[in-house]
C-alpha cells in the first residue's frame, strides 16, 4: 500500500499487479483489490498474467476494475482476442522480434528481455538497437530500465512508456523509497522538458 502511494505521489501514471503465482512479485487478487480501491481514479491499473486461463484473467480484471491486462507469457492471437479488457502483449526480444511486432500490431506491445528461466522482472537489458525505428514510439520499454539510462531512453528510443520494477527495489517486491524518489526527480524533469 505504501509503495503504491509513493509511486503515484512521485508521478507514476500506471501501476502493475503481478497475478502470476510463480513470480517472486505475485500478489493475491484480494490484496491487490485493497490497494486498487485506495488509488485515485485516474491511475492506470494493469494486471500482469502469464499463461493463465482467459476466463480467469477476465474474471480478475472485471472484479478489480483493471484498465488493461498485460500478457507476459506465450499467449497467441486467439488467446488475446478472448480478453475483454485492453491488452498489452509482452514480447521477450529474440530473433523473431520483427515477426512478433507484426503479429501483435493490433495491441499495445511491451518489449522485455528474454530469459530462459523467468517471464520478466529480471532487471536485465536487451539490445535496444534491435527495436525497429518505426516501432519505437509505439512500444512500452521494459528490461533493465533505470535512473542510469532513462536519459538515453528518452532521447534515443523515445518509447510510448517505460515499465520498471527491480531497479527500484531494495528487495524483491519491496520498493526502495529513496530510489523511487530519485528516479522520478530525473524522470519528471525529462517528461516536463518534452511537453
Amino acid at each position: 500500500m505504501d509503495d503504491a502511494k509513493l509511486c503515484i505521489d512521485c508521478g507514476a501514471d500506471a501501476l502493475g499487479f503481478i497475478f502470476y503465482k510463480n513470480s517472486k512479485r505475485y500478489i493475491e487478487p484480494d490484496k491487490a483489490k485493497k490497494i486498487i480501491d485506495s488509488l485515485p481514479f485516474f491511475v492506470f491499473k494493469v494486471g500482469v498474467f502469464v499463461n493463465e486461463e482467459s476466463k480467469k484473467v477476465n474474471q480478475i480484471a472485471e472484479i478489480l476494475k483493471l484498465n488493461a491486462v498485460q500478457l507476459h507469457g506465450d499467449e497467441d492471437l486467439d488467446y488475446c482476442e478472448k480478453i475483454n479488457h485492453p491488452v498489452i502483449k509482452a514480447i521477450r526480444v529474440d530473433e523473431k522480434l520483427n515477426e512478433n511486432l507484426e503479429r501483435y500490431s493490433n495491441y499495445t506491445i511491451l518489449l522485455d528481455t528474454k530469459d530462459e528461466r523467468e517471464y520478466g522482472g529480471t532487471g536485465k537489458r536487451f539490445d535496444w538497437e534491435l527495436i525497429p525505428e518505426i516501432n519505437r514510439n509505439k512500444i512500452i520499454l521494459a528490461g533493465g530500465v533505470s535512473e542510469d539510462n532513462i536519459d538515453d531512453i528518452f532521447y534515443k528510443i523515445k518509447p510510448q512508456a517505460v515499465d520498471l520494477s527491480s531497479s527500484l527495489e531494495k528487495e524483491t517486491g519491496i520498493k526502495d523509497h529513496g530510489k523511487v524518489k530519485s528516479f522520478f526527480v530525473k524522470f519528471n524533469k525529462l517528461r516536463n522538458y518534452q511537453c
